[in-house]
């Protein structure tokens, strides 16, 4: 089918010298539309009229703001289809050579039950959990005070009216920025994602709240396209959904980083309240002085329990303690050095005398006497000397000569 369009749309014997006449355009259009044949189109019903046996009526894209008009020939549309109803149609476009318009003719059509938007929400919630992106890991954390909040809702809602009331009570101080989007339908969806966007790359917004109060199950059906889902995901700034509906919960719930479950909690959840804050602080307070003034107590009963200690009352009393253990200590000590002097002199004056006594000087004094030769030699046999021989005399006191007779 490409191949057909491009070769229409690169036709080389078309130029400025040789055009076509409208007639060939025309023909060549009804030729590629053929082709198309019929295709299955999803959207919302607008506009439905009869003319005679004829009905006619617009399809609108459910997120796009295009809009294509179909009609039935002799006949009317299915009992219960009304405007504004999901409907899946099957068509077959066709050009009208005379008058150049492409119209689409209905061949069959129905309307998308609620059983198939379940499933279809359902299969998205299985893949956007297989991906991860409803992990509680990846959630991120809200400030603790957020100075600006953004806020997605519509204009003069209930909605809007509770978290800017219920915030401003918590915390006059905080300060929001508001993009005021459609909140139901299909076609709500590109402007809410356009705002996550916004305010996600505001970097005064600290945290992003998507607030609408409640609603029946197709009005919140925005809240469950894929693509919005997904833009929240990716969001960097924490993103609350506060769509105020228990029974049939959004996408948008799944992966955003906190589900309120009215738009007031989600102003409860996200502005912290100045006056609970204060008393919490002055509780604390309290606590901090009771538990300083606790320890000041201890420790001054600590010290005048010191200050009465006899160590304390005197201070010289443990020098003056030990100063008499020192005491006895030095004179253990020259006790012990000088019976040890004793003992050491009696061994000294007993080895002394054990000395004397061994001396060949005790000998001599007793009247004997040592005979050497002049070389030194001790004569102990007189068998042995020969006469003449000059001998040396040791006595008691002093040395003598004489010749051996």
């Amino acid at each position: 089918m490409e191949d057909s369009r491009d070769e229409i749309l690169v036709n080389k014997t078309n130029s400025s010298d040789n055009p076509w006449p409208v007639s060939q355009l025309a023909l060549s259009l009804i030729d590629f539309i053929k082709r198309l044949g019929t295709v299955w189109v999803e959207g919302q019903l607008a506009k439905i009229s009869r003319q005679g046996t004829n009905t006619f009526a617009e399809l609108r894209d459910l997120q796009e703001d295009m809009t294509i008009a179909i009609h039935r020939f002799g006949g009317a549309l299915p009992a219960g289809l009304e405007n504004g109803d999901r409907v899946a149609v099957l068509i077959k476009p066709e050009y009208w050579k005379k008058s150049g318009r492409i119209s689409h003719v209905i061949y069959e059509i129905r309307k998308v039950g609620m059983g198939e938007l379940l499933e279809r929400i359902q299969r998205l919630r299985e893949q956007l959990t297989a991906e991860g992106l409803t992990s509680p890991e990846r959630q991120k954390p809200l400030p603790f005070l957020p100075n600006c909040i953004g806020l997605i809702t519509s204009r003069d809602s209930d909605a809007e009216k509770d978290v800017l009331q219920n915030a401003k009570l918590r915390w006059p101080e905080v300060q929001f920025k508001t993009i005021y989007t459609k909140v139901s339908s299909d076609a709500a969806a590109p402007e809410i994602i356009r705002a996550i966007q916004t305010l996600d790359a505001d970097p005064e917004v600290d945290v992003i709240i998507v607030a609408r109060g409640g609603g029946a199950f197709g009005d919140l059906l925005v809240f469950s396209d894929e693509a919005l889902v997904r833009a929240a995901a990716a969001a960097t700034t924490p993103i609350v959904s506060a769509i105020g509906h228990e029974n049939d919960r959004p996408v948008l719930d799944d992966v955003a980083d906190l589900r309120a479950s009215t738009p007031t909690d989600a102003a409860k959840r996200v502005v912290p309240d100045v006056v609970q804050e204060r008393k919490d602080i002055d509780t604390l307070l309290k606590r901090g002085f009771m538990r300083l003034t606790t320890f000041v107590e201890n420790q001054t009963t600590m010290l005048a329990g010191l200050r009465t200690r006899p160590v304390l009352a005197n201070p010289y009393t443990f020098i003056e303690m030990h100063e008499v253990e020192v005491a006895d200590l030095i004179g253990s000590a020259r006790d012990w050095l000088g019976n040890l002097l004793e003992r050491e002199i009696k061994d000294v004056e007993h080895s002394r005398r054990m000395a004397v006594s061994l001396s060949p000087q005790s000998t001599l004094d007793r009247g004997y006497s040592v005979v050497r030769t002049e070389a030194g030699e001790v004569l102990r046999d007189a068998s042995k000397i020969k006469a003449g021989t000059k001998l040396r005399l040791r006595l008691a006191k002093g040395e003598t000569t004489a010749t051996a007779d």
